[in-house]
């Protein structure tokens, strides 16, 4: 499913205008992006948490030419899914 389908679906389940629920799905986004740049992790009771984790700095290889590289530590988006939306897949 592409943003345009959810922003379909969300309209339908919504009873409103596509335009509406792309302006909706839009913003919270945002939000739940701008929360994840501040440190923050957002909790949806029933889907899932989105936090954002750590990775330290480690050495890996070039495949192509099997040297080592220093690869750097950086923040990532974690994404863990709640019990009733892991209960459902």
């Amino acid at each position: 499913m592409n943003k345009t389908e959810l922003v379909e679906k969300i309209a339908a389940g919504a009873g409103i205008s596509k335009a509406d629920a792309k302006k909706a799905l839009d913003a919270t986004v945002a939000a739940i992006k701008d929360a994840l740049v501040a440190g923050d992790k957002v909790q949806l009771v029933g889907f899932g948490t989105f936090s954002v984790n750590e990775r330290p700095a480690r050495e890996g290889i070039n495949p192509a030419t099997k040297e080592k590289i220093k690869i750097a530590a950086k923040k990532v988006a974690k994404f863990k899914a709640g019990a009733e939306l892991a209960d459902a897949l």
